[in-house]
């Protein structure tokens, strides 16, 4: 088959970036396959964070046209020409906020009808919600032909969106470019932290719906035996953050890295962490979870959207009611008090690593897309 992929790349930086790179590298080994990115995704001015763009020195083999300019209706048009031209059978579009329905869409208007529009959907619907991202989603979607999911919750949100939508459901796949996992004193070390203390890792950007105040207040109710690890970029600012953390009993417990953390400093955190921490209010599926996967690491999570029975499911850690510091703090301690367990989600966690490869995702979806 022929197929157009389009979606940030390098040098954009992100989950949904890293994603569509593993995805179209698999898809290359079988297919010929065009990358099509974005010129401007976000303007300066409604990005929440430091940057967009990964830092200088890391790099991608994969050979991007980047045209598509989020806020300029003129690049929808010519996007489409340029997707026209490769005469592709199938051209996937991840869909994850409703900030680029107008571009999608519009692109979606112009292509030649025999293409295939397929949409890879991170979020059906935001977890940070406003009045106007269904009506956007449901538009988009109305003019798609197939969907690829990576969780129930997600599922669910788009059929309520698109009734009878022709969908694959498939586990996020698990990353497998952030190296190996070190040793635990060698990590703490690097990262000048005690390597003596039960490490408890919040990882990932960091935005209201994740539940990182919860995580803070929680450490009140723990002793001083516990060490918290946040590993990640802010949108919006970290300001509040620290006043909780300033009232803390043992807030020399807590080791903020508020930064973007590159992807040769992940198995450094992750190796640190004793259990990562995932305090969710709202969630779909995690591409945290897939990294934990990769690096063994037992989590803790909230029971809300497929984050609990992903968790549940696989016993690759343990799953807390409520995101509630009460809740979450009885998990912590029920963790670390049962040994044999820790073992047991360690030896899931390698069973899960070896199910949820790349290139059995890839398999799934080829499949189907073949099937359109």
């Amino acid at each position: 088959m022929k197929i157009a992929f389009l979606s940030p790349f390098h040098p954009y930086r992100g989950g949904i970036a890293q994603f569509s790179e593993q995805f179209y590298t698999e898809l290359s080994k079988k297919h010929q396959v065009k990358a099509f990115s974005f010129t401007t995704m976000y303007p300066d001015f409604l990005f929440p964070g430091k940057t967009q763009f990964v830092p200088d020195g890391e790099s991608s083999e994969i050979e991007v046209n980047r045209i598509l300019n989020s806020i300029n209706p003129f690049s929808y048009i010519k996007t489409a020409r340029h997707i026209n031209r490769c005469k592709p059978d199938i051209l996937i579009i991840p869909y994850w906020m409703s900030f680029m329905v107008p571009a999608f869409a519009t692109i979606c208007l112009f292509l030649n009808n025999k293409i295939k529009v397929v949409s890879l959907i991170h979020n059906a619907i935001p977890h940070e919600k406003k009045i106007i991202d269904k009506p956007l989603a449901k538009f988009f979607f109305n003019r798609c032909d197939a969907f690829i999911v990576l969780s129930e919750s997600v599922k669910e949100g788009l059929l309520s969106l698109r009734k009878n939508a022709k969908i694959i459901l498939y586990p996020h796949p698990i990353y497998n470019h952030y190296g190996d996992p070190i040793d635990k004193d060698s990590a703490c070390k690097q990262l000048g932290i005690r390597g003596d203390k039960k490490n408890l890792l919040f990882f990932g950007l960091i935005r209201d719906y994740k539940g990182l105040d919860i995580l803070i207040n929680t450490m009140n109710k723990l002793d001083d035996s516990y060490q918290l690890i946040i590993a990640g970029e802010s949108y919006g600012g970290f300001e509040k953050y620290t006043e909780l953390i300033e009232k803390l009993l043992y807030k020399e417990n807590i080791k903020v890295y508020e930064q973007y953390i590159p992807d040769n400093m992940v198995s450094v955190f992750f190796s640190a962490a004793d259990v990562l921490i995932l305090p969710y209010r709202s969630a779909t599926q995690s591409g945290v979870v897939a990294i934990a996967y990769q690096m063994e690491l037992p989590m803790i999570a909230t029971n809300v959207g497929s984050l609990g029975p992903s968790v549940e499911e696989s016993h690759t850690g343990l799953v807390v009611p409520v995101a509630s510091e009460e809740a979450i703090a009885d998990g912590i301690q029920d963790f670390f008090s049962r040994r044999g367990l820790i073992d047991s989600y360690k030896e899931n966690l390698k069973k899960e690593k070896n199910r949820l490869s790349w290139s059995n995702f890839t398999q799934s979806i080829d499949s189907f897309l073949s099937s359109l």
